[in-house]
Parts: structure tokens; sequence; C-alpha cells
């Protein structure tokens, strides 16, 4: 990395190529392995990709400078890695999922469950706010996912010596529906973050919704932390 240069990690991955959390994860954990010693980097997860790099800052925290939690789910140390997932689907109201579409992957992973936001929980949910040509390539882009509920529930804590010695700045998308701010803001009581931004008037897509105040805040972020922790 070239002298005062900042490096992002965005992450995102394919359900359809994957079978667990582990092979999900394993393009970030790779990429992080091959980083050389001395180098930091900016991990930003955005929705579930905050269960992601949560996963690569218990493996690699040395080398990640500050984690960034898009509205994104954070975990904490004191429970197991899918208690976040499990309160967001608790708290969920009645026909909250609207027209997703729950399965199991296949009759010899019964217990590996996929969900395929339909286009009424993408319209209201996810891009309520975007332009309607974002909330149409959100359509036709649209792919099976899974919270991985049954792989994380039997996962290890995250420790404090890894995922916790990390910094964590959690960023709030005030009009998301789809991890709406009240549970941003629980999550953030549960486990505290060293600091709490605000995107206002932006839905769960920030990056398409309100893409110039992501970058001020991302710019924010990379001053405010150096890479030389």
């Amino acid at each position: 990395m070239e002298e005062g240069k900042k490096h992002f990690v965005l992450v995102h991955g394919r359900l359809d190529e994957v079978n667990s959390i582990t092979d999900y994860v394993s393009p970030l954990v790779g990429f992080l392995a091959g980083l050389p010693e001395e180098e930091k980097v900016i991990l930003v997860g955005h929705s579930y990709g905050g269960i992601a790099i949560s996963l690569a800052m218990e493996k690699f925290p040395g080398k990640i400078a500050v984690a960034v939690f898009l509205s994104a789910f954070m975990p904490d140390t004191l429970h197991s890695p899918s208690f976040v997932l499990d309160q967001y689907c608790a708290r969920a109201p009645a026909g909250a999922w609207l027209d997703t579409e729950f399965a199991p992957a296949s009759s010899s992973q019964p217990d590996f469950m996929t969900m395929y936001f339909g286009p009424e929980f993408l319209c209201s949910k996810l891009y309520q706010l975007c332009s309607k040509e974002d909330l149409e390539l959100g359509k036709a882009l649209v792919r099976p996912s899974s919270l991985f509920l049954h792989d994380l529930s039997k996962a290890a804590k995250f420790t404090e010596e890894g995922y916790g010695s990390v910094r964590r700045v959690f960023v709030i998308c005030n009009e998301d529906q789809g991890i709406n701010e009240e549970f941003q803001r629980w999550m953030i009581q549960n486990y505290v973050v060293e600091e709490v931004m605000e995107i206002k008037e932006s839905d769960h897509m920030a990056m398409l919704c309100e893409p110039r105040k992501l970058f001020d805040c991302l710019s924010q972020i990379a001053n405010n932390y150096t890479l030389d922790r």
C-alpha cells in the first residue's frame, strides 16, 4: 500500500456458491491472510456483511484498523454469534417479511434455510427511498440468501482478544426498514462502539440512496482512524 493511502474492503458474497458460513467468509479471510503483517485495512460490512467482517475481525484483529458496521448486524462477545440474528427474527412483527420466501437449501441440508426477497419486500423495506432504476436493478439481481443461523448457533463466541479488540464504528441509516433504526440502536447498546454516525434520509441501501453522505462518512472514518495503530 502506498504511504498515506487508506485501503477499504467492502464485503459481499453469493449464496449459490457456498454451503456454510465458513464458505461465505472464505474470500475475505483469504484476502486478509495474504496481507503483509504491517498492513491494515478498513473493513466495511453492510447488512449481513456485519457478520462476515466480525468473523474476520476475530481471526485477524491485527490487520484491521477499524471495522465499519453500515446498518449491519453487529454481534457481541457474551452470546453466541447467532444472538443478534435470533433477536432480529424474534422482534420482527407478524408479516414483517412480506413476500420473502423461505425454504431448505436441499433435502440433504434441511437445517440450511434460504430466503428469497420478494419484490414487495425489496420495494418497501430495502429500496423504498432509492430511485426506480435502482429498485428495478435490485429486483433483477436478487438471489437466494441465508442467515446461516444453524452454523452460527453452534460456533464459538467471539472473544474480547480477537473481535472485541478491533475498533468499531456503527453507521445508522435512520430510514432503514429492513434493519430498522430501533434495532440498530439496540445493537449499539448491546455492544458499545467507539463512534456512532448517522446517515439521515437513507434507506437500507445507503450506497444507492445517499452515496455522497456515505462517502463523507467513510472519508471521515479514514481520517479519524489512522492505519498506524
